[in-house]
């Protein structure tokens, strides 16, 4: 399966990316992780990468980790469509007090505009 995750610095993104390099080992998937601008987080894009290309690493993955520059759901949603992904997975997603589901701006843009399967990891 052709997979795109997409993570910008957040707790929730990186666990949707150790997820996602787990199940792309065992699966055989052709893993593609794009670094996004996350307004949320204050860790840099070029540590996000670096992060990324270590659990690519030590899963002994041929992935490829790619900076994606602009608004971050609509480049998301852009390249799944334009270069033929399956999935798109994305961390995200909080339990409110009340016992609701709270997602992000760049999650709730890709779940409602994705063509392609979208998995949220919570």
């Amino acid at each position: 399966m052709k997979v795109l995750c997409g993570i910008g610095g957040s707790d929730d993104s990186f666990r949707a990316l150790d997820r996602t390099v787990e199940r792309a080992a065992v699966a055989d998937d052709d893993l593609t992780v794009a670094v996004v601008e996350n307004p949320d987080s204050s860790v840099e894009p070029d540590e996000i990468a670096r992060r990324a290309e270590s659990a690519i690493e030590e899963a002994a993955l041929d992935a490829e980790v790619r900076l994606v520059e602009g608004d971050p759901g609509s480049r998301l949603v852009e390249i799944a469509e334009t270069e033929g992904f399956e999935e798109i997975v994305l961390g995200g997603g909080h339990t409110s007090p009340m016992g609701k589901i709270t997602i992000g701006s760049i999650a709730e843009f890709v779940l409602l505009n994705a063509k392609t399967s979208v998995t949220l990891v919570r």
